[in-house]
């Protein structure tokens, strides 16, 4: 049984808002209504912060850019540095991301603090009628209830975690040793970010995805970047493929897949996405609906089946995103306070994959907007002719912009803005700002860009689809 941590419960059992669960979207909630003067209450087992902190986004990152840094210098020599053979101590870059995640979390922690809020330590379950359950028996009761338990990895049998052989990501973020040999099940944005840092580091990697192509999300132009630059770094990819078995054997296991191909390998990583962690989340007095896959039923407005009763998060069907979150988050609590709220446009969220090359993009891609029927013009701008991109030595990728074309020819209001290569994460912000005010090239062109960025390359495109490009056709 889970302690409640007496220091920061407060003396009521009453509270404005009850929110289960502190990971993104919980304790984005929790922040949000407390600086609007709720009285609120998160209940979470672990620690706020939730999986993206501390099993997921956050740590995953930090290794990826573990690997950045060696390719750096692995790289260094063609800028005139000299430097010995660099090596890899994983032990290392385990304490320095456990030391990046306890720093964030202390802040975070902080921060709930001196807005007022109560953290709960407990696993909290919604019994109906405002009414939460803890583990130690008591009871925590809100006006309004925001459900955000978040989600697990999925498995599936025969591939059972074993903690040596079979590890999700869950597992593998907490290892102190790099295995030399990985098969990656799953070509999704988790299975391929796995996939290019193990890469970059040294390990064999292997991916097997049963769908036709890894990354099935993405624009095929930006999937296909991706996929150039795995097989040119040593990474097989077995696509249209899917897993059987596995034969333990010693060090490696077998993995076998597809018409009876077989790799051996120290690890296989499951990467096949995450399912809700709503089995012991309703009593049986809630009135909260659950769909056929285990997703809380909500409407635009992150309302439940039950009145006062929200869900938020990777608990509903829509993107497991911790920035999507965060939104579903506002939404939720401007609800509760009855203030005009717009509900998430969940087609134009920003999406970011941190493989190398990176992938970020927002809005339609060229296939969804034809299949709408849209008349489109689209540019694309390969990073190669960008100066900073050369200037880098990073110049694999590629910015392209798709628009609606208007009866006159011209290009129309921007639909979606895609990127791959270095850093278009942290270059998304326009494209993604373009997108969501459906702003037109000629709008766009108007913005001055910084030289020598790499986001000159976003400018560059959009200024060409107004017809008068500068060094973009």
């Amino acid at each position: 049984m889970l302690n409640v941590d007496e220091e920061v419960r407060s003396t009521s059992d009453e509270f404005d808002v009850v929110v289960v669960g502190g990971g993104p979207g919980g304790y984005a909630a929790a922040l949000y209504g407390a600086s609007a003067g709720l009285n609120v209450a998160v209940v979470e087992k672990e620690k706020v912060g939730g999986t993206c902190l501390h099993r997921g986004c956050v740590p995953a990152k930090e290794y990826l850019e573990t690997a950045a840094i060696y390719r750096t210098v692995l790289d260094s020599a063609e800028f005139g540095i000299s430097s010995s053979t660099p090596t890899v101590d994983f032990s290392v870059s385990q304490s320095r991301k456990q030391k990046v995640v306890d720093q964030l979390w202390r802040g975070l922690s902080g921060l709930m603090k001196g807005r007022g809020i109560t953290v709960i330590e407990s696993v909290g379950r919604y019994e109906g009628n405002g009414a939460v359950s803890l583990s130690d028996g008591s009871t925590v009761r809100g006006d309004s209830v925001i459900l955000a338990s978040g989600s697990i990895p999925r498995t599936f049998p025969g591939f059972e975690v074993d903690g040596r052989y079979v590890l999700t990501s869950d597992e593998f973020l907490s290892l102190n040793e790099l295995p030399g040999s990985v098969a990656v099940i799953g070509g999704g944005a988790i299975g391929c970010e796995f996939a290019s840092m193990l890469s970059d580091m040294g390990a064999e990697v292997t991916i097997v995805e049963a769908l036709p192509k890894i990354l099935a999300g993405c624009d095929p132009d930006i999937a296909d970047v991706v996929l150039r630059s795995f097989k040119k770094r040593g990474i097989t990819v077995h696509t249209g493929a899917s897993v059987k078995s596995h034969d333990p054997d010693g060090d490696v296991t077998k993995l076998n897949f597809g018409d009876n191909q077989e790799v051996k390998v120290q690890t296989i990583i499951v990467a096949i996405g995450r399912r809700p962690n709503t089995e012991a989340l309703l009593g049986p007095n809630s009135t909260v609906r659950l769909d056929a896959r285990g997703f809380v039923e909500v409407d635009e407005y992150m309302r439940t089946s039950e009145q006062g009763v929200f869900a938020i998060g990777d608990i509903v069907n829509t993107a497991q995103l911790a920035h999507v979150g965060f939104a579903e988050a506002i939404v939720a609590i401007k609800s509760i306070l009855g203030e005009k709220t717009v509900p998430v446009e969940y087609s134009r969220v920003p999406w970011c994959i941190y493989t190398n090359p990176e992938v970020a993009f927002a809005g339609l891609t060229e296939a969804q907007a034809l299949e709408a029927g849209l008349d489109i013009v689209v540019k694309k701008d390969p990073f190669g002719g960008n100066s900073r991109a050369r200037i880098i030595g990073e110049t694999q990728g590629m910015v392209k912009v798709i628009a609606e074309r208007l009866p006159s020819g011209q290009a129309g209001r921007i639909l979606g803005v895609h990127m791959v290569g270095p850093w278009v994460t942290e270059q998304l912000g326009q494209g993604y700002l373009a997108v969501n005010w459906e702003a037109t090239p000629e709008e766009v062109g108007q913005f001055i860009q910084p030289h020598p960025t790499l986001s000159e390359a976003f400018g560059e495109t959009v200024l060409a689809l107004t017809g008068r490009g500068l060094h973009v056709g």
